[in-house]
């Protein structure tokens, strides 16, 4: 070959490299969470990775960094809004700090069993996916899909909690939740705004007497190691969302948006399910662990209650007296 049929061929073959489309390279995708390694939402997020990866044929490839390895939820969240995070799981209810409407479904007791959760909190239309969707896209962040997260319980180490009465003066870590927060202050307890990496540790050393979360994350956190009580007050049923920084979402196709809201959708309905199977075995698991568990009274639920949905309307400020009735109504028509 002379030289001039030789640049002339290399020339041919930089052209053909120039003509093959960006979107054929690989894309390479974080995912973090909060979460402990091997729970149920880490086994969605390895598998969402996976199927991802298998289903755009190896164009996007995901590695999950569970365990607060990107961060606690607002830094990880931070990061999605500015773009240098591709995704994660996210609860929404700890991100209160970036918008106040971000926990409007920590209102307390707006549902009291599964069969209403369904009907109220994965509803794609209802109040609730409709203001987190909207609130996240605010922040830059897309929602994919929502997973669970579980009914609240409360645990410490000073004494059973059998009703309401019983949790004033205890100092409680809660998250920045107004929800939350207030619904404790109306018990009489002290509450105490945290982010969850510094809840172990704040638990040991005897900083705050007890903690809301439910049974999964109270086991797999190890957070029962420095508790002595555990009831089952069911004051919050939580969700989170499978989450995209809008940089990330907007350089894909349309296909491949597809693909991933639809695997978004097939393992966080897996997640739930196995959620739910698991959590008598979680309780089990946190009881054996030397954890007295307290199942309150019907006569003391109704008096939980009474104090959390006496709440919503001193909300209505910080979620919308408009969002707060369609919510009521919601709430009411599921209970039907």
């Amino acid at each position: 070959m002379n030289k001039r049929n030789f640049i002339a061929g290399a020339a041919l073959a930089l052209a053909t490299l120039a003509a093959v489309p960006a979107m054929a390279q690989q894309v390479k995708a974080r995912m973090g969470h909060v979460f402990a390694a091997n729970s149920t939402m880490d086994q969605a997020a390895q598998e969402f990775a996976r199927l991802v990866g298998e289903r755009t044929k190896g164009r996007i490839g995901i590695m999950v960094f569970p365990a607060n390895q990107l961060g606690g939820e607002q830094a990880q969240a931070r990061e999605l809004s500015r773009g240098s995070l591709e995704l994660a799981l996210l609860n929404p209810g700890s991100l209160a700090g970036l918008n106040p409407l971000l926990d409007i479904h920590y209102l307390p007791y707006i549902a009291s069993d599964f069969k209403q959760v369904d009907a109220i909190f994965y509803n794609p239309k209802g109040v609730l996916q409709t203001t987190l969707r909207e609130t996240l896209a605010k922040q830059n962040i897309e929602t994919l899909g929502f997973f669970e997260l579980e009914f609240r319980a409360v645990t410490n180490s000073s004494r059973p909690v059998e009703k309401p009465a019983d949790l004033k003066g205890l100092k409680l870590r809660v998250p920045g939740s107004a929800a939350i927060k207030g619904f404790f202050e109306e018990t009489g307890a002290q509450v105490v705004v945290m982010p969850f990496p510094e809840l172990f540790t704040a638990l040991q050393q005897k900083t705050v007497d007890g903690q809301d979360n439910g049974a999964s994350i109270t086991y797999e956190s190890r957070l029962f190691e420095t508790q002595k009580y555990m009831t089952l007050t069911n004051h919050v049923y939580a969700m989170g969302t499978v989450a995209s920084s809008s940089k990330f979402w907007s350089a894909l196709s349309e296909a491949e948006k597809k693909i991933l809201t639809d695997t978004a959708a097939e393992v966080t309905s897996k997640q739930i399910d196995k959620s739910r199977q698991l959590n008598a075995d979680f309780l089990k698991k946190i009881e054996a662990g030397g954890i007295k568990l307290v199942r309150p009274s019907a006569q003391a639920m109704a008096e939980f209650e009474k104090v959390g949905q006496g709440l919503w309307g001193k909300l209505a400020g910080t979620y919308g007296a408009e969002r707060i009735a369609a919510l009521r109504q919601e709430a009411a028509a599921a209970r039907k």
